[in-house]
């Protein structure tokens, strides 16, 4: 599939919108549907794309192997500190009003923000490592 030029051409602009749209639903997830899970499947979507059409191995050069074991740990490692940082601050695991001694609506909205960045970091280096594994063997 990697040798047809139509398909290399069509697909760069639409990875672009798949990754443009997840950014959207992993921003829009505190007021709509949708937050880091969704948003981490839409990211490694556009990553197996890639990887489809350009090639195994071109998709490990754009997006490494350690990239993405990294991208795996510090997502939960993100989405369990904040719930550890609520915790220090003298609040229940993952409350997020305390994050913000001033206002917790802002902690709340804050506590959010990074628990679904983590989840969606985890997500979608969880999906391209299956991806990975699954197209590299041989056979």
């Amino acid at each position: 599939m990697h040798e047809n030029a139509i398909l290399r051409v069509v697909s760069k602009p639409l990875i672009i919108l798949i990754l443009l749209f997840a950014l959207y639903v992993q921003f829009h997830g505190d007021f709509g549907p949708g937050g880091g899970f969704q948003a981490g499947v839409i990211f490694a979507a556009a990553i197996i794309l890639y990887g489809l059409i350009f090639g195994l191995e071109e998709c490990r050069k754009v997006v490494p192997a350690a990239l993405v074991e990294v991208g795996c740990a510090l997502g939960v490692l993100l989405y369990a500190g904040v719930g550890i940082v609520s915790l220090l601050l003298g609040a229940n695991y993952l409350d997020y009003g305390a994050l913000s001694a001033h206002d917790p609506s802002h902690g709340q909205h804050l506590g959010i923000l990074l628990v679904e960045a983590g989840v969606g970091i985890t997500v979608t280096s969880a999906m391209t490592m299956i991806f990975y594994m699954f197209a590299g063997r041989a056979g």
